[in-house]
């Protein structure tokens, strides 16, 4: 090797014997620490979340550092794949008014609620999830999931979000035009609690961004990396994603990086 090289023996052993710059050590172990928050988040931190983790860590070093070594290294997050409207607004039912009309920023919780569905593959067929959404933390705190598509999965998300917070009257729920929310049971339900409903403008998912960005998450993060042979197994761990992972643990840029349940509890005391 040294012959094709052009190096002499001497010349290779002393680079071969020679210590490794103090630089290049500190990216190791950096990388060590990177490694280990890329497994524990799943695959699902880029370089801005996992900078701001290694921070929290009280480890300095820039964001640049961090993408640099997550590129060399190959760790990527998962990517985002299209996902189809499952919105029906194909009904006689009464549509409410657009009043949140995209005004996503709220300084108290339980001050807007927002509500959406979408849908989940298994080996037995479609399953359909409903959640509701507090906009103060972006947190989940009504989830229903069924194997139909109706207005009993969105009732069942919103009387676990009623059941939970106990919400005052005059708070704003804010959904799509379709029929599983324009139903009279579940107008009849907002009304009785003295919640004012909410609905986007016909074929506007921006009308909802916040709830379609979690709906996102969910998809990218747990559904697509996932095959799912029952319902019920779906269920489980979609459950356990977003109760112990989502709620509690993934940081939100939005929210300072921290995650739903962390920003709403810190910013409270």
């Amino acid at each position: 090797m040294c012959r094709i090289l052009e190096v002499s023996k001497s010349g290779y052993y002393a680079w071969k014997g020679r210590k490794k710059c103090s630089r290049i050590v500190e990216n190791e172990r950096l990388l060590v620490d990177i490694r280990s928050l890329f497994i524990e988040h799943d695959q699902n931190y880029g370089s801005p979340r996992i900078w701001n983790e290694l921070r929290k860590q009280g480890l300095s070093c820039s964001e640049n550092r961090v993408e640099r070594l997550m590129r060399e290294a190959g760790l990527a997050a998962v990517h985002k794949r299209k996902f189809r409207v499952t919105t029906d607004s194909r009904h006689n039912l009464p549509v409410a008014e657009n009043i949140l009309n995209r005004n996503f920023e709220t300084d108290v919780p339980n001050k807007v609620w927002l509500g959406d569905i979408t849908y989940i593959w298994t080996m037995e067929g479609w399953l359909y999830l409903a959640f509701v959404l507090d906009l103060y933390c972006r947190g989940v705190i009504g989830l229903a999931m069924g194997a139909r598509m109706t207005e009993d999965l969105t009732i069942g998300a919103l009387n676990q979000a009623l059941l939970r917070r106990r919400p005052p009257e005059d708070m704003l729920f804010h959904s799509d035009r379709g029929g599983q929310y324009a139903s009279n049971r579940l107008q009849e339900i907002l009304r009785e609690n003295g919640i004012i409903p909410s609905m986007s403008r016909k074929g506007n998912c921006w009308d909802n961004a916040v709830g379609e960005s979690f709906l996102g998450t969910l998809k990218i993060e747990k559904v697509h990396r996932c095959r799912f042979r029952t319902r019920e197994q779906a269920k489980r761990e979609i459950f356990e994603y977003i109760e112990m992972y989502y709620n509690r643990k993934r940081i939100h840029s939005s929210l300072g990086y921290m995650s739903p349940f962390e920003y709403e509890k810190r910013t409270l005391q």
